[in-house]
């Protein structure tokens, strides 16, 4: 039951996508014109490249964010049945923040959350 609920929705999302892919093609706009390629600042015509290397502490920070914004999506599930589970989900809960925190840890002793 559950394979067959899998193999319809994976049908669904690939005959979706596919399907707005090609109403944007058929009825999308079709005008082309060099000056549409080109980078665009807020109006100004850049200077230079506008392939700059980005500094790896931004996609350090971006990737801790999103790690402790995860938990904390995690967290909301957990409260709502913590009762219902008991000493178990109260381990489990630890063992997850435990996990967390030696992840944090090792972030902070490297440096990841200081920035340069």
């Amino acid at each position: 039951m559950y394979f067959t609920l899998l193999i319809t929705v994976i049908l669904t999302a690939v005959v979706l996508v596919v399907g707005a892919y090609v109403v944007a093609k058929l009825i999308g706009p079709r005008s082309y014109n060099p000056v549409k390629g080109q980078p665009f600042e807020c109006g100004i015509p850049t200077r230079g490249s506008s392939w700059l290397p980005m500094h790896v502490g931004y996609y350090l920070f971006a990737i801790l964010f999103l790690m402790f914004d995860i938990e904390t999506v995690f967290l909301y599930p957990w409260a709502v049945v913590v009762k219902q589970f008991g000493p178990m989900a109260l381990f489990s809960i630890g063992f997850f923040l435990l996990v967390l925190v030696f992840g944090l840890a090792y972030a902070w002793r490297k440096g990841a959350l200081e920035w340069k």
